[in-house]
C-alpha cells in the first residue's frame, strides 16, 4: 500500500506539470497574439514589459535603422589593427574562434560603447565563422551594448550585497542628478546609467563601474569606485564629467582593510623562512675538499 500511494502521488504530480506546461504554452500563444505587428508598438510594449528588467545589451533584435543595417560594411582602423593580431596570435590558428569576445570587446572600445551589425559581421569574417555565431556572443553577454551609449557608461551593482548596502539610493541619486532613468543617455551624451550584476567587490559594497569610451580603444578605462553613498557618487561622476580622474577603488580605505584601521599585522610582516642557498653550496663545497684532503693524508 505505501507504495501504490508513493506511485499515485508521483502520477498526480506529473500531471499536474504537464497541465502546467500546457498551460503556459498557451499563455505564450496568447501574448504573442496580442502583440502589435508595427515595430514602434512593439518597441513600446516590450518597454512597458521589460523595464524591471537588465538588458544591458539594450536590443536583443536587430532592426535596420539609418546608422545600424545591414547594407553596411566596417573594419578595425590601421592603428587598432596589431592589437587584433595579437589578440589572434593568442589562439591556434584553427581555433581563431576563441577570440571572439576579446575582437568584440576591442571593436566596442573602438566604436565608443556600442556593436553594430556591420561590426559583428567584420568579426565573423575575421575568424572565419558564420556571423549567427557572432551574434549569439553579442546578444548574450551583458558586457556587450547594442545600442548607442554615452561617453560615460554608470553601471551600479544591482546584486543582494550592494541593494542590502544602499545602491538603489545610489541609483535614485544617480538618475536624479543625470536627468535620465535607468538605461537612458544624458541629452548631452555624456553619461548613459545602466545596471550591472555582481561586480566581485562585495566586501566593499556598494559600487559603481564605469566604462570610458571617450578617447576610443587608445583611452580606454574600465574603473570600480566601491564604498559608496549618494553623495559620493554624485561626486566621483561630477569629477569624470569634469576630465578629471577621482580615485579609483575604495573612496574610504586601502582596499579592503577594516574599517578602523588594522589591528593586528600592523608592522613589517617577517619574511617567510628560506635556506641561504648561497651558503649551503659554500658548506657542500668545504665538506668536499675537507674530505679529499682527509682521503690524500691516508696516502
Amino acid at each position: 500500500m505505501p507504495r501504490a500511494r508513493a506511485l499515485a502521488r508521483a502520477l498526480a504530480r506529473a500531471v499536474d506539470a504537464t497541465a502546467r506546461v500546457a498551460l503556459d504554452g498557451a499563455s505564450m500563444r496568447a501574448t504573442c497574439a496580442r502583440m502589435p505587428t508595427k515595430p514602434n508598438d512593439a518597441r513600446a510594449v516590450a518597454t512597458a514589459r521589460t523595464r524591471a528588467r537588465a538588458y544591458s545589451v539594450g536590443q536583443m533584435v536587430h532592426r535596420d535603422v539609418p546608422e545600424d543595417n545591414s547594407t553596411m560594411t566596417w573594419t578595425f582602423e590601421a592603428s587598432v589593427r596589431p592589437k587584433v593580431d595579437a589578440i589572434l596570435r593568442r589562439y591556434p590558428s584553427n581555433y581563431k574562434r576563441s577570440a571572439m569576445i576579446p575582437l568584440l570587446d576591442l571593436a566596442q572600445q573602438q566604436n565608443k560603447g556600442h556593436l553594430t551589425l556591420a561590426m559583428m559581421n567584420h568579426i565573423a569574417d575575421v575568424l572565419e565563422v558564420a556571423p549567427i555565431r557572432v551574434y549569439e556572443v553579442a546578444t548574450f553577454y551583458s558586457m556587450f551594448n547594442r545600442q548607442k551609449m554615452g561617453k560615460l557608461h554608470v553601471m551600479v551593482c544591482g546584486t543582494t550585497p550592494c541593494m542590502l548596502r544602499g545602491s538603489r539610493e545610489i541609483e535614485k541619486a544617480l538618475e536624479e542628478w543625470m536627468g535620465v532613468k535607468k538605461f537612458e543617455t544624458t541629452a548631452c551624451g555624456t553619461f548613459t546609467l545602466g545596471e550591472m550584476e555582481c561586480m566581485g567587490c562585495c566586501v566593499n559594497a556598494p559600487m559603481i563601474a564605469v566604462a570610458d569610451y571617450r578617447n576610443g580603444v587608445e583611452g580606454y578605462s574600465y574603473n570600480y569606485y566601491e564604498d559608496l553613498t549618494p553623495q559620493t557618487a554624485v561626486k566621483v561622476c561630477e569629477a569624470l564629467k569634469a576630465g578629471k580622474s577621482p580615485r579609483v577603488g575604495s573612496q574610504i580605505r586601502d582596499k579592503a582593510e577594516p574599517i578602523k584601521g588594522l589591528t593586528t599585522l600592523t608592522g613589517d610582516p617577517p619574511g617567510p623562512f628560506s635556506r641561504d642557498l648561497d651558503q649551503i653550496k659554500a658548506d657542500v663545497d668545504a665538506a668536499a675538499a675537507a674530505a679529499a684532503a682527509a682521503a690524500a693524508e691516508k696516502k
